[in-house]
């Protein structure tokens, strides 16, 4: 089965003056679907940078990305921002919610701008799908200011997981988590990947890698 993801020998350099940075160098990977990967490295190792990437939020200098067998450099910016919307569902450590908007109307977002809308019955039906999988069904009404940071995270999953992505990008998702929410959300994430979802997360923590 072709991979997921391919990346062939992918650079990324930024002109930041005198001397290029050299933020990638050379990365080849294939991702085959329900892999889980941690992408790891210090602090400034271009962890970020491939995840922007891999995210189509950024494009690289030279080499070839395919997504689900589309060339995304081929693509232009409604394209990518339309495959992006597709295909890919994205977690970030700051859980980037609305304040004024419940769990339920956060998780429906990512569908309003989806090339096929939904009606409203059913953006709502699928969106408490989402939030069912990650076990915040009865927090739907809730606004952000009344969950716990790892309810914030669980919210923040079922979002990306709601116009089911072939793949999920997590970039530190338990950074802004104490130890026992971090456990409760990657407990999350491999139920998600036990499902057949196919996950790449970025942490420079060995323990969260682990899993």
């Amino acid at each position: 089965m072709a991979p997921v993801v391919k990346l062939q020998d992918i650079h990324k350099i930024y002109d930041s003056g005198e001397v290029p940075v050299h933020a990638v160098r050379g990365v080849t990977l294939e991702l085959h679907r329900g892999e889980f990967l941690a992408l790891m490295g210090a602090s400034g190792s271009g962890k970020s940078t491939l995840m922007n990437t891999l995210g189509c939020l950024d494009r690289p200098t030279r080499g070839t990305y395919l997504l689900d067998g589309t060339n995304v450099s081929e693509l232009d910016r409604n394209q990518l921002a339309d495959l992006r919307n597709a295909k890919l569902g994205f977690v970030f450590q700051g859980f980037n919610l609305l304040a004024r908007t419940t769990a339920l109307e956060n998780v429906e977002l990512p569908m309003l701008y989806g090339q096929h809308r939904l009606s409203g019955s059913a953006m709502r039906e699928r969106a408490l799908s989402c939030l069912e999988i990650v076990g915040l069904a009865n927090r739907a009404d809730h606004f952000p200011n009344q969950l716990s940071g790892g309810q914030q995270q669980r919210v923040a999953i079922a979002r990306a997981l709601v116009n089911q992505p072939q793949v999920l990008l997590a970039d530190e998702p338990t950074g802004n988590l104490d130890s026992k929410t971090s456990v409760e959300v990657m407990g999350v994430f491999q139920k998600l990947n036990e499902q057949g979802i196919t996950i790449v997360m970025v942490t420079h923590e060995l323990d969260i890698a682990r899993f």
